[in-house]
Protein backbone atom coordinates (compact mmCIF):
# COMPACT_ATOMS: atom_id res chain seq x y z
CA UNK A 1 0.00 0.00 0.00
CA UNK A 2 2.88 2.37 0.78
CA UNK A 3 4.50 1.74 -2.63
CA UNK A 4 1.16 2.35 -4.35
CA UNK A 5 0.57 5.58 -2.39
CA UNK A 6 4.04 6.91 -3.31
CA UNK A 7 3.62 6.04 -6.97
CA UNK A 8 0.15 7.59 -7.15
CA UNK A 9 1.32 10.78 -5.39
CA UNK A 10 4.34 11.10 -7.71
CA UNK A 11 2.56 10.34 -10.99
CA UNK A 12 -0.98 11.54 -10.32
CA UNK A 13 -2.59 8.35 -11.61
CA UNK A 14 -3.34 4.76 -10.65
CA UNK A 15 -0.39 2.42 -10.17
CA UNK A 16 0.26 -0.82 -12.04
CA UNK A 17 -1.97 -3.79 -11.29
CA UNK A 18 0.85 -6.31 -10.90
CA UNK A 19 4.24 -6.14 -9.17
CA UNK A 20 7.26 -8.38 -9.69
CA UNK A 21 9.72 -8.14 -6.80
CA UNK A 22 13.29 -9.18 -7.57
CA UNK A 23 15.09 -11.68 -5.35
CA UNK A 24 18.24 -10.87 -3.34
CA UNK A 25 20.98 -8.71 -4.86
CA UNK A 26 24.62 -9.63 -4.27
CA UNK A 27 27.88 -7.90 -5.16
CA UNK A 28 30.63 -10.25 -6.35
CA UNK A 29 28.83 -13.12 -4.58
CA UNK A 30 28.30 -11.23 -1.30
CA UNK A 31 24.95 -9.89 -0.07
CA UNK A 32 24.61 -6.15 -0.68
CA UNK A 33 24.46 -4.09 2.50
CA UNK A 34 25.61 -0.76 3.94
CA UNK A 35 27.25 -2.51 6.90
CA UNK A 36 29.43 -4.54 4.50
CA UNK A 37 30.49 -1.45 2.58
CA UNK A 38 29.33 -2.87 -0.75
CA UNK A 39 26.12 -0.87 -1.16
CA UNK A 40 25.87 0.77 -4.61
CA UNK A 41 23.14 3.18 -5.68
CA UNK A 42 21.85 3.47 -9.24
CA UNK A 43 23.38 6.92 -9.50
CA UNK A 44 26.78 5.43 -8.62
CA UNK A 45 26.33 2.82 -11.37
CA UNK A 46 25.44 5.58 -13.86
CA UNK A 47 28.38 7.82 -12.91
CA UNK A 48 30.96 5.14 -12.05
CA UNK A 49 31.66 6.92 -8.76
CA UNK A 50 32.12 3.88 -6.54
CA UNK A 51 35.19 1.85 -5.68
CA UNK A 52 33.53 -1.38 -6.85
CA UNK A 53 32.56 0.06 -10.26
CA UNK A 54 35.33 0.44 -12.85
CA UNK A 55 33.34 2.67 -15.22
CA UNK A 56 29.87 4.22 -15.69
CA UNK A 57 27.07 2.02 -16.98
CA UNK A 58 24.00 3.39 -18.74
CA UNK A 59 20.47 2.91 -17.36
CA UNK A 60 19.65 0.60 -20.29
CA UNK A 61 22.67 -1.58 -19.49
CA UNK A 62 21.52 -1.93 -15.86
CA UNK A 63 17.95 -2.71 -16.98
CA UNK A 64 19.16 -5.29 -19.50
CA UNK A 65 21.48 -6.87 -16.94
CA UNK A 66 18.59 -7.32 -14.49
CA UNK A 67 16.35 -8.77 -17.22
CA UNK A 68 18.98 -11.40 -18.04
CA UNK A 69 18.11 -13.08 -14.75
CA UNK A 70 14.65 -14.46 -13.93
CA UNK A 71 13.14 -12.19 -11.29
CA UNK A 72 12.93 -14.99 -8.68
CA UNK A 73 16.67 -15.69 -9.00
CA UNK A 74 19.46 -14.08 -6.99
CA UNK A 75 21.10 -11.29 -8.97
CA UNK A 76 24.87 -10.86 -8.64
CA UNK A 77 26.44 -7.57 -9.74
CA UNK A 78 30.06 -7.54 -10.90
CA UNK A 79 32.01 -5.42 -13.37
CA UNK A 80 32.56 -8.45 -15.62
CA UNK A 81 28.83 -9.28 -15.69
CA UNK A 82 27.86 -5.67 -16.37
CA UNK A 83 30.41 -5.37 -19.18
CA UNK A 84 29.05 -8.59 -20.72
CA UNK A 85 25.51 -7.18 -20.47
CA UNK A 86 26.70 -3.96 -22.12
CA UNK A 87 28.12 -5.90 -25.09
CA UNK A 88 25.06 -8.12 -25.33
CA UNK A 89 22.70 -5.15 -25.30
CA UNK A 90 24.70 -3.49 -28.07
CA UNK A 91 24.49 -6.65 -30.21
CA UNK A 92 20.71 -6.75 -29.75
CA UNK A 93 20.04 -3.07 -30.45
CA UNK A 94 22.46 -2.96 -33.40
CA UNK A 95 20.65 -5.90 -34.99
CA UNK A 96 17.24 -4.41 -34.18
CA UNK A 97 18.09 -1.08 -35.82
CA UNK A 98 19.72 -2.75 -38.84
CA UNK A 99 16.53 -4.64 -39.82
CA UNK A 100 15.21 -1.55 -41.63
CA UNK A 101 18.39 -1.45 -43.75
CA UNK A 102 18.24 -5.09 -44.89
CA UNK A 103 17.22 -5.90 -48.45
CA UNK A 104 14.35 -8.35 -48.79
CA UNK A 105 14.30 -11.36 -51.11
CA UNK A 106 11.49 -13.21 -52.85
CA UNK A 107 11.91 -16.13 -50.45
CA UNK A 108 13.35 -16.78 -47.00
CA UNK A 109 16.12 -19.27 -46.37
CA UNK A 110 15.38 -19.43 -42.64
CA UNK A 111 12.28 -19.54 -40.44
CA UNK A 112 11.61 -16.59 -38.10
CA UNK A 113 7.97 -16.88 -37.00
CA UNK A 114 8.78 -19.43 -34.29
CA UNK A 115 10.99 -16.84 -32.57
CA UNK A 116 8.01 -14.72 -31.57
CA UNK A 117 6.07 -17.80 -30.48
CA UNK A 118 8.97 -18.89 -28.28
CA UNK A 119 9.25 -15.40 -26.78
CA UNK A 120 5.57 -15.49 -25.82
CA UNK A 121 6.00 -18.94 -24.27
CA UNK A 122 8.95 -17.69 -22.20
CA UNK A 123 7.14 -14.59 -20.92
CA UNK A 124 4.00 -16.62 -20.15
CA UNK A 125 6.16 -18.98 -18.09
CA UNK A 126 6.40 -16.78 -14.98
CA UNK A 127 7.96 -13.82 -16.82
CA UNK A 128 11.04 -15.76 -17.92
CA UNK A 129 12.82 -12.79 -19.49
CA UNK A 130 16.27 -14.46 -19.89
CA UNK A 131 14.78 -17.19 -22.09
CA UNK A 132 12.92 -14.59 -24.16
CA UNK A 133 16.17 -12.66 -24.59
CA UNK A 134 17.94 -15.86 -25.67
CA UNK A 135 15.35 -16.27 -28.45
CA UNK A 136 15.95 -12.66 -29.54
CA UNK A 137 19.65 -13.49 -29.80
CA UNK A 138 18.64 -16.34 -32.15
CA UNK A 139 17.08 -13.62 -34.30
CA UNK A 140 20.32 -11.61 -34.13
CA UNK A 141 22.19 -14.53 -35.74
CA UNK A 142 19.68 -14.57 -38.61
CA UNK A 143 19.84 -10.78 -39.05
CA UNK A 144 23.65 -10.81 -39.19
CA UNK A 145 23.60 -13.73 -41.63
CA UNK A 146 21.23 -11.81 -43.94
CA UNK A 147 23.45 -8.73 -43.61
CA UNK A 148 26.47 -10.82 -44.64
CA UNK A 149 24.61 -12.32 -47.59
CA UNK A 150 24.57 -15.85 -46.14
CA UNK A 151 20.78 -16.03 -45.66
CA UNK A 152 17.72 -14.34 -47.16
CA UNK A 153 14.43 -13.07 -45.74
CA UNK A 154 11.26 -12.03 -47.50
CA UNK A 155 9.75 -8.59 -46.91
CA UNK A 156 7.02 -10.25 -44.84
CA UNK A 157 9.54 -12.03 -42.61
CA UNK A 158 11.62 -8.86 -42.18
CA UNK A 159 8.51 -6.99 -41.06
CA UNK A 160 7.61 -9.87 -38.73
CA UNK A 161 11.11 -9.82 -37.24
CA UNK A 162 11.05 -6.05 -36.68
CA UNK A 163 7.65 -6.27 -35.01
CA UNK A 164 8.96 -9.04 -32.75
CA UNK A 165 11.80 -6.80 -31.57
CA UNK A 166 9.46 -3.81 -31.22
CA UNK A 167 7.05 -5.80 -29.04
CA UNK A 168 9.42 -7.78 -26.84
CA UNK A 169 12.57 -5.68 -26.62
CA UNK A 170 10.87 -2.27 -26.56
CA UNK A 171 7.27 -2.56 -25.33
CA UNK A 172 7.59 -5.48 -22.90
CA UNK A 173 11.20 -5.30 -21.66
CA UNK A 174 11.39 -1.51 -21.94
CA UNK A 175 14.70 -1.41 -23.82
CA UNK A 176 15.45 1.77 -25.78
CA UNK A 177 18.22 1.93 -28.38
CA UNK A 178 20.21 4.63 -26.63
CA UNK A 179 20.80 7.93 -28.44
CA UNK A 180 18.63 6.88 -31.38
CA UNK A 181 16.46 9.99 -30.91
CA UNK A 182 19.35 12.29 -30.12
CA UNK A 183 19.92 15.05 -32.69
CA UNK A 184 23.68 14.75 -32.18
CA UNK A 185 23.62 11.08 -33.22
CA UNK A 186 21.98 12.08 -36.52
CA UNK A 187 24.74 14.63 -37.11
CA UNK A 188 27.41 12.02 -36.33
CA UNK A 189 25.78 9.62 -38.79
CA UNK A 190 25.80 12.28 -41.54
CA UNK A 191 29.42 13.15 -40.74
CA UNK A 192 30.43 9.50 -40.95
CA UNK A 193 28.68 9.19 -44.31
CA UNK A 194 30.79 12.08 -45.62
CA UNK A 195 33.95 10.31 -44.40
CA UNK A 196 32.82 7.01 -45.96
CA UNK A 197 32.14 8.77 -49.27
CA UNK A 198 35.65 10.29 -49.21
CA UNK A 199 37.14 6.86 -48.54
CA UNK A 200 35.07 5.31 -51.35
CA UNK A 201 36.31 8.02 -53.72
CA UNK A 202 39.91 7.27 -52.70
CA UNK A 203 39.35 3.55 -53.36
CA UNK A 204 37.75 4.35 -56.73
CA UNK A 205 40.87 6.32 -57.66
CA UNK A 206 43.03 3.44 -56.41
CA UNK A 207 44.44 5.68 -53.69
CA UNK A 208 44.57 2.81 -51.23
CA UNK A 209 47.01 4.61 -48.95
CA UNK A 210 44.44 7.32 -48.18
CA UNK A 211 41.68 4.72 -47.93
CA UNK A 212 43.67 2.71 -45.36
CA UNK A 213 44.64 5.85 -43.44
CA UNK A 214 40.97 6.84 -43.06
CA UNK A 215 40.02 3.37 -41.82
CA UNK A 216 43.00 3.08 -39.46
CA UNK A 217 42.54 6.59 -38.06
CA UNK A 218 38.90 5.86 -37.26
CA UNK A 219 39.87 2.60 -35.54
CA UNK A 220 42.07 4.55 -33.11
CA UNK A 221 38.92 6.25 -31.78
CA UNK A 222 36.98 2.95 -31.69
CA UNK A 223 35.03 3.45 -34.91
CA UNK A 224 35.03 0.35 -37.12
CA UNK A 225 34.26 0.42 -40.85
CA UNK A 226 32.69 -2.72 -42.33
CA UNK A 227 32.54 -3.21 -46.10
CA UNK A 228 29.43 -5.20 -47.08
CA UNK A 229 27.57 -5.97 -50.31
CA UNK A 230 25.18 -3.10 -49.52
CA UNK A 231 28.05 -0.66 -48.97
CA UNK A 232 30.24 0.48 -46.08
CA UNK A 233 28.79 0.58 -42.58
CA UNK A 234 30.27 2.01 -39.39
CA UNK A 235 29.89 0.98 -35.77
CA UNK A 236 31.31 2.03 -32.42
CA UNK A 237 33.74 -0.75 -31.49
CA UNK A 238 33.75 -0.28 -27.70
Amino acid sequence: ECEIAQSKAANGKESVRYWLHNNMITINGQKMGKSLGNFITLDEFFTGRHTLVKKPFTPMTIRFFILQSQYRSTLDFSNEALEAAEKGLKRLTDAWLSIAKLKSSDTSSCEVKSIRENCYKAMNNDFNSPVAIAHLFDAVKIINAVKDGKDTLSAEDLAHLKETFDVFLSEILGIVAENQDDNSSEQVDKLMQIIINLRNEAKKNKDFKTSDEIRNSLSTINILLKDTKEGTEWIFNN
